[in-house]
């Protein structure tokens, strides 16, 4: 790689750094404002109306936490180049003469919730009749702890928890879907240090991150523990035995693929320019095989203590990854596709094509995919499971492998 010059750093480290282009520098910038918010109204049948007792009142599923279960980038429909009109249909958001954004995400696109249309919960057709959504992009542990318990509100919405309390009593809840804990360990922060690492320094981000998730690991999963208990002090306060409703506890996706699964060379711009997956292939070999297994692995042990069921989504986007060689762009020629698209929205840092706040989530066949799974575990009263997804199939391929 030609064009570097080294600089010293504190201590013996040096690193290696890219000419000064203004264009990149830019687009750190951005890409640091806008992953700064990352981290952001019910949505579905059932809230608002006469109480219920469970048992009585319309069946219905519950989703709470952050965005990788609100249905952050629901928006987009696969990757592409176009900047312009509907993005070569990737684009829900386009109304033929410009973008609107509360066509995917109703009234959540102004407070930066983005609950979707699309969402996990939406997507799990044939379970209950009512499909609840009270998650929020960007929303920490203590989102979703009950006020009284040191709760808070968030983007002008209630503590998840007190939200449920509503819904409890309006509905016959059968299973609260939750994904949480991701912000607490600072996801936004780490795509935002592995993607300034490749795009300006030349080094890498696992290194020095690795030791941060590490020093904040314990306190996020006992606060992820708290927050299903916070969910069971709710539901028996509405009445529920423990027997009555499920918790399903999910963990994270990876939407990076290896780096030898990576269609694009560590060695150009195209990882930036064209496929917007700037990482470094040790980098990406990091977050597939050791960071989102690290967290899927301390999840399960917070939901066997808790007496909550896991669904392991860490192989969900295997192959569908932004960036993967077996996917691929949306071009004019190539619309997009459930089977061959890309599944998770890559880093837009420059904002050409609407808020970069959607970066590195699950895009609309992604939640399809993940509502296919969460449909799957619901006919499953017992047990934990992973979902994968079948090469060349689209959500309808999603299966679970039962996991130890």
């Amino acid at each position: 790689m030609s064009g570097f010059r080294t600089t010293r750093m504190s201590g013996s480290r040096q690193r290696r750094v890219r000419p000064r282009r203004a264009a990149w520098r830019r687009a750190a910038l951005g890409l640091s404002v806008a992953l700064a918010a990352l981290g952001t109204t019910v949505t579905g049948a059932g809230a608002g109306t006469a109480a219920a007792s469970p048992g009585s009142g319309p069946t219905a599923i519950v989703s709470m936490g952050d965005s990788y279960i609100s249905g952050e980038a629901g928006r987009w429909r696969g990757n592409s180049l176009t900047n312009s009109g509907s993005r070569n249909g990737t684009d829900r958001a386009w109304t033929g003469s410009t973008y609107d954004a509360s066509q995917v995400y109703g009234p959540t696109a102004a407070n930066g919730c983005h609950r979707s249309d699309s969402a996990e919960v939406h997507s799990a057709t044939g379970t209950t009749q009512a499909l609840i959504n009270i998650a929020c992009s960007g929303a920490t542990t203590r989102n979703v702890f009950r006020a009284a318990s040191g709760g808070q509100a968030y983007k002008g919405e209630a503590p998840q928890a007190d939200q449920l309390a509503s819904i409890a009593a309006a509905n016959d809840v059968k299973v609260i879907a939750l994904s949480i804990g991701g912000n607490d360990l600072g996801f936004a922060s780490i795509i935002e240090k592995c993607a300034k690492d490749y795009i300006i320094w030349w080094s890498y981000c696992h290194d020095d991150q690795q030791p941060v998730v590490d020093a904040k690991m314990d306190t996020a999963m006992a606060d992820v523990g708290k927050a299903i208990d916070e969910i069971r002090a709710v539901m028996s306060g509405a009445g529920y035995s423990a027997s009555a409703y499920r918790i399903v506890l999910q963990s994270y996706p990876s939407p990076i693929p290896r780096g030898s699964e990576n269609r694009y060379s560590e060695s150009g711009w195209s990882r930036v320019s064209t496929g917007g997956c700037p990482f470094w292939n040790k980098d990406s070999d990091w977050a597939r095989d050791s960071l989102v297994p690290q967290i899927a692995d301390r999840l399960q042990a917070v939901a066997t203590a808790k007496g909550a069921q896991f669904l392991d989504l860490r192989d969900m986007l295997q192959g569908r990854e932004v960036c993967a060689t077996t996917s691929r762009l949306v071009t004019a020629d190539q619309p997009p596709s459930a089977t061959t698209s890309e599944w998770a929205r890559w880093i837009d840092s420059n904002e050409t094509q609407g808020p970069v706040q959607a970066s590195m989530h699950p895009n609309y066949y992604g939640q399809l995919g993940q509502g296919r799974c969460l449909s799957l575990i619901y006919a499953k009263p017992t047990g934990d499971y992973g979902c994968r997804n079948t090469a060349g199939s689209g959500p309808s391929g999603m299966y679970l492998t039962a996991v130890s």
